[in-house]
Formats: structure tokens, sequence, C-alpha cells
């Protein structure tokens, strides 16, 4: 791990496995988005065809904006509103069917105040702010010796784990909500739901792979602590 000037060789043991998931990851959901979004779904809808329809019946009116890049569509549920970029919201494919659906989804579960989405935005804040505070106590208790302050800034870095584990049931939740809004619809032809439901599967692997590599990083944090603290023992 890098201390400011220099690199720990041991960081790779425990980050290694996690950052090959991470790249994995990358590559799934890329690989599925590349493939299918080049497939025209059965009814030539787009993405923003599928966001007004599953919006309307679910008996949401909200807000839909673009948003630049790819594969950054979301939903903000502090304006309410639905964002989808120029790819999916302008393309008729089978993977802007299974994306957009996700994100309503996620609006869906704002609606209903469905408590990990609630309990994933409170954790938010912290989750921003812990990891670099923890990491700061890290390095000066590391420097001066003190085991107290090394175990505190590991509490706060541990932050941006917990905010990663309860990201996986709002994700998990909203791509089961978008595959069952999609059977249920009129929008999808035969096979598309399939397809739809492999472009989600490999975008959950991304979340599952930002909690494996927050807990990589801080079982490191904790293995140096406890080799500091046995050390002062002995």
């Amino acid at each position: 791990m890098p201390f400011g000037f220099y690199f720990d060789p041991l960081y790779l043991v425990f980050a290694l496995p996690a950052l090959m998931l991470a790249m994995f990851a990358q590559w799934k959901v890329s690989s599925a988005y590349e493939k299918y979004t080049k497939v025209r779904n059965a009814r030539n809808l787009t993405g923003m065809d599928v966001a007004q329809y599953l919006l309307r019946a679910n008996g949401l009116n909200l807000n839909i904006r673009g948003t630049p890049g790819n594969l950054t569509d979301h939903y903000d549920p502090r304006d309410k509103t639905l964002y989808l970029s120029e790819g999916v919201a302008r393309t008729p494919s089978v993977a802007a069917l299974g994306i957009v659906a996700h994100e309503v989804g996620h609006a869906v579960q704002d609606s209903q105040g469905y408590a990990p989405m609630r309990l994933r935005a409170w954790l938010v804040a912290p989750a921003n702010v812990g990891p670099w505070i923890g990491y700061i106590l890290f390095i000066i208790g590391i420097f001066i010796n003190l085991s107290g302050l090394v175990w505190l800034g590991i509490a706060f870095f541990s932050a941006g784990l917990v905010f990663a584990l309860a990201t996986l049931p709002v994700e998990f939740n909203a791509s089961q909500r978008a595959i069952q809004m999609l059977r249920s619809s009129a929008l999808v032809g035969p096979g598309e739901v399939d397809a739809a439901q492999s472009v989600l599967t490999a975008a959950a692997l991304t979340y599952v792979a930002a909690a494996a590599q927050a807990l990589a990083t801080l079982v490191y944090y904790v293995f140096i602590a406890l080799n500091m603290t046995n050390r002062r023992r002995d």
C-alpha cells in the first residue's frame, strides 16, 4: 500500500485478488453492454420510451434528464430525477431495457421508503469523509507509534466498507424489481428478459468487487495494526 512515499508489497497479498475481481467485473459489464446495446429490442423502444412507460406503470411522475458518459445512468433520490446516458436514452436496444428498468427500480424503492436504500443514503456522508480521516489517523498513528490512533483510523476507514456492503441489497433488489417489471409488461420480446438480466448481473458484479476491495484494504490495515500491537507487547 502507498503511504505517501513508498509502496508496501505486502499490500498486494491482500489487494490483488480484489483488484482482479474488479477488473473482471469491469470487463464483464462493458462486454455485456457492448453486446446487447447492438441488439435492437422487439418493440423498437428507446431507453427514454421504456423509462416513461415504466414510471407511468408504477404511478411515478419524475423528471428524466440526460447525463454524460456511458453506463452513467442513475436515479437521484435527492431531486427525484432519473438520469439517462445518451447511449441508453436514444437507443432502442435490449441493454437499454435492463438498464432503465433497474434505475426505475431505484425510483420505486425510493417511493416505497425501502429501508436499505434509506440506510445507504444516510451512509453517504460518512463513507465520503470517513476513509480520508481514517487514512490520515492511521498514518499518523504509524509514524508516532500510537496503536490507539491506528485503530481509530481503522474505525473511520471502515465506513467505506459499511457503505459498500449496504449498497449490495439496494442494487440486487433494484435488479430484481427490474426483471419483474419487464416480465409483467408488454415491453419485451422472447429472450429479451434473459438478455437484460445478463447486463444487470454483470453490473451487480461491479458492486461486489467494490465491497471486496474495501474489505481487502481494511483487512490489510487490521493486519498492520495487529503487528504493531504485538510488537509493543514484546
